[in-house]
């Protein structure tokens, strides 16, 4: 794997370190900043390794005989709830307020029709309902009304993604090897995705949820525009040297990883795809 950088030109350091991917590990040095930083100010470091996490995954999936059928324009899952940490909204929230006026305000646009027409099919009220974050069997089933109320992600532009580079972890996590037509319905039909071993997306998650905010440790991307509003700060509960943080975050991800292991079939199986 490439060295990661963040963004910058503030002095850094090269951190060794391995990850359990696939069929061994996956080694890489990643370059994060010598002095103070956050687990927000981190994230292109993360990306960059759930990157080269991704790639192993499908290589290896290539081999074993399940090729990722998602391509450029294949934007199905564009339709979906996006889970977002807090950590990617204070970064997210930072984009949009670095943007040209007129373009922040084209987006604010449509993040408000995306809320309306979800608000008009009944699904704001029960992402807003209690029991969305005490009821897993209840969350579930939100999120597949969210995807039939067949609402576009606001930043999807001609059917691709306009934040690609940027784009939530859960996104780069989402990967399919079943035929894309079945991708209109996968409640449904037999949609199956890559099974992950490693998912960087569940430590962000975890470190939001101690935050106290929501016991999900995350909002729909939907929300992003009110949420940035309020100007929270979150990276700044795990904040140190660049090494530290980075200590920090994968030490959560090795607990995420506990936590995931029986979730179904390793690397280079499947499993059965779900909205959300």
């Amino acid at each position: 794997m490439p060295e990661s950088h963040p963004d910058g030109d503030h002095p850094t350091k090269s951190v060794a370190f391995s990850l359990p991917v696939g069929r061994g590990n996956l080694h890489a040095n990643a370059r994060v900043p010598a002095g103070r930083t956050t687990v927000t100010e981190l994230l292109p470091v993360i990306r960059n390794i759930e990157t080269a996490i991704t790639g192993r995954v499908e290589e290896e999936a290539q081999a074993a005989g399940h090729p990722i059928s998602c391509s450029a324009g294949c934007a199905a899952c564009c339709r979906q709830m996006v889970p977002l940490s807090f950590f990617e909204a204070e970064a997210l929230g930072g984009w949009l307020r670095s943007l040209p006026e007129n373009v922040r305000a084209e987006l604010e646009k449509r993040f408000l029709r995306a809320l309306t027409a979800l608000r008009e099919a009944g699904v704001i009220d029960k992402v807003l309902d209690p029991k969305f974050e005490q009821s897993d069997e209840f969350a579930a089933g939100v999120t597949i009304d969210y995807f039939k109320a067949h609402v576009a992600c606001p930043f999807l532009e001609n059917e691709n993604c306009g934040i690609y580079s940027i784009r939530p972890l859960v996104c780069r996590e989402y990967m399919v090897t079943s035929p894309p037509a079945l991708c209109q319905n996968p409640a449904e039909n037999d949609v199956w995705g890559l099974d992950l071993p490693v998912k960087l997306s569940h430590a962000l998650f975890s470190f939001s949820r101690k935050l106290g905010q929501n016991r999900r440790g995350w909002i729909p991307l939907v929300f992003l525009f009110a949420w940035a509003r309020r100007g929270a700060t979150p990276g700044d509960s795990v904040s140190g040297t660049g090494e530290e943080v980075l200590k920090k975050f994968l030490d959560e991800v090795a607990e995420a990883v506990e936590a995931d292991k029986n979730r179904g079939p390793a690397l280079g199986g499947a499993e059965k795809a779900n909205p959300s």
